[in-house]
């Protein structure tokens, strides 16, 4: 019978898991800690616009705030504003509320991630550097798995020691039949690992693999890393990450969802002007990878949100973090 960790040591594990993988994305990216703002100023531009979100909001003195949905503009506005260096970033805690996120047992209304970001040159805007990237950030996620399993052996997680790559379209050409949800569920358990690059872009058939915000990341040179669960059986985005949009890719992908008409705001025109740094970057879902290195088979083990009863009673013997 598969041992569990008890409440008591699973919030220790927590804590020796974090601590261990913030060491090592340091290191591998050159990454300083930073603090996160959990709510903005509305008139600051720094939101992310999502037209099928709910933003959450409130009024002070007459001024109005918004609890923060994405950090991807405002981690870009940081590295400039700070000058960060060549080759250097910042990574910080997120945790903010969606509250139109579906439920399940690897989503809550509660997100907890790790978002970082770093200055590149123009000349590292390459396939190569987003792979090499995605190295560094898989290789502090194994390192952090062996870390743990060594500490607690009857943990069965195990990943690969390299992660495989695909495109979107050659996913296409693998699984012609199947839907893009269906390709990845494939690839990833065949594999156990996976990053799918170009996920934003237009496939030949001129259909959307999976649609996402124009305005972050370069859709070309931009995916998201999958793992395959076995304790759930089922495939899990552990992170997503790429380049950040230049003046070129950002006009395009605009005009690919007919919203030219935002170019004309001011953090766009830093954009075209070429005022905010090249970076890459992406975010790193915390309670997936905290679910997925500690055998555990619900998002409730790991994070302390709000889990309705009719959620708790299918889990056995659940003790809700709080």
């Amino acid at each position: 019978m598969r041992k569990e960790l008890n409440y008591l040591e699973t919030t220790k594990a927590i804590d020796e898991i974090k601590s261990f993988f913030e060491r090592q994305l340091e290191s591998r990216l050159s990454l300083r800690k930073v603090q996160a703002p959990l709510f903005i100023q509305s008139e600051s531009g720094l939101q992310d616009i999502y037209d099928t979100q709910q933003i959450l909001s409130f009024t002070k003195e007459n001024e109005k705030f918004e609890i923060i949905y994405s950090l991807n503009k405002w981690k870009r506005y940081i590295l400039e504003r700070y000058g960060f260096s060549l080759h250097t970033g910042l990574y910080t805690e997120m945790k903010t509320i969606r509250i139109d996120e579906d439920v399940s047992e690897t989503c809550s209304l509660l997100i907890e991630q790790w978002d970082w970001e770093k200055v590149i040159c123009k000349e590292d805007q390459t396939i190569e550097y987003l792979r090499n990237t995605v190295k560094s950030v898989y290789k502090s996620i194994r390192q952090t798995s062996i870390f743990i399993k060594q500490k607690y052996p009857f943990i069965s997680v195990h990943l690969p020691k390299t992660i495989t790559f695909v495109t979107s379209q050659e996913l296409k050409l693998l699984y012609p039949k199947q839907t893009p949800i269906e390709r990845e569920s494939l690839i990833a358990k065949e594999n156990g690992t996976v990053f799918i690059i170009g996920i934003e872009d237009k496939l030949k058939s001129s259909i959307l693999h999976k649609f996402k915000h124009p305005d972050c990341y370069n859709w070309s040179l931009y995916g998201r890393m999958l793992f395959y669960d076995k304790i759930i059986d089922r495939t899990i985005e552990i992170t997503s990450m790429g380049i950040g949009v230049d003046k070129k890719s950002l006009t395009y992908q605009l005009k690919q969802l007919d919203g030219l008409d935002r170019l004309s705001l001011p953090f766009y025109q830093r954009i075209l002007k070429e005022q905010l740094p090249y970076t890459i970057g992406g975010s790193i879902d915390q309670s997936r990878i905290l679910m997925f290195l500690l055998d555990q088979s619900h998002i409730s083990k790991v994070q302390a949100s709000i889990f309705f009863e009719n959620t708790l009673e299918s889990i056995q013997d659940t003790k809700v973090l709080k």
